[in-house]
């Protein structure tokens, strides 16, 4: 088996996902590019190739069963393994006027499909893609949060964190749980898995308000994507270190 070291980024083909695909790629990762639009994905696989990285393209919707398991066994084929996840695939759902969520008239259906996409398809990609990584020598999973998913944070009144976000929020709160959970289930393992915060990055995921570019906003995933082995695990951390849950 090939010594290169494999990594699938979810939700790879734009934005933050497409640069931390692209900064695994320039420290010689072979990098699977995951993605649900067809076209997308194969226009962000050639500019990832035009760059000189080692790119293919996995066809991926992580609300769909079938579509992580097809997913998984693209990998397989075209891989055999897998040393890297990073579930950076995330929605944000239908905002009001400064972002806000508002609680007391949320639609429910909203907040499903925003935990459907942040919450349950991280851990069904997650859980597709262990038999592979557990062929890995030092697996590494990312999952990629934001510091609004800190309850400390967001509780205290002197910090500003914006408007009420009463879906996407609580969506990353869900999921820097579950990356604990997953992490007390690895213990003694060697797999490492931590969640990420990018920062307020100007994407159109963000309607390009932020003062951090993409290329900034994928660092920590490329750092907690290449930890070395015996590295923490079950944190949450932005460029500046340890946020608080």
């Amino acid at each position: 088996m090939s010594e290169t070291k494999v990594a699938l980024v979810t939700g790879a083909n734009k934005g933050i996902g497409y640069e931390i695909a692209a900064g695994l790629g320039a420290l010689g990762y072979r990098v699977a590019v995951g993605a649900r639009d067809a076209a997308r994905l194969e226009t962000a696989v050639e500019k990832l190739r035009a760059g000189g990285a080692d790119a293919f393209g996995v066809l991926l919707d992580v609300t769909g069963d079938r579509s992580a398991a097809d997913a998984a066994a693209s990998v397989e084929r075209q891989a055999g393994r897998l040393d890297v996840l990073v579930n950076n695939a995330g929605v944000s759902g239908p905002m009001g006027p400064d972002w806000a969520q508002d609680p007391t008239t949320l639609d429910l259906d909203v907040v499903r499909a925003v935990v459907e996409t942040n919450v349950i398809g991280v851990i069904r990609v997650t859980n597709a893609m262990l038999p592979l990584l557990r062929r890995s020598s030092s697996p590494r999973i990312v999952n990629m949060s934001s510091s609004v998913g800190s309850v400390t944070l967001q509780s205290d009144p002197d910090v500003e964190l914006g408007a009420a976000m009463s879906a996407y929020a609580p969506s990353k709160s869900f999921l820097n749980a579950v990356t604990v959970q997953y992490a007390r289930q690895f213990a003694g393992t060697g797999i490492l898995i931590n969640a990420a915060c990018p920062g307020l990055v100007a994407t159109d995921f963000t309607g390009f308000f932020g003062d951090r570019t993409a290329e900034q906003g994928a660092l920590i995933a490329v750092k907690l994507a290449t930890l070395p082995d015996g590295g923490p695990t079950g944190k949450f951390f932005n460029d500046a270190g340890v946020v608080p849950w």
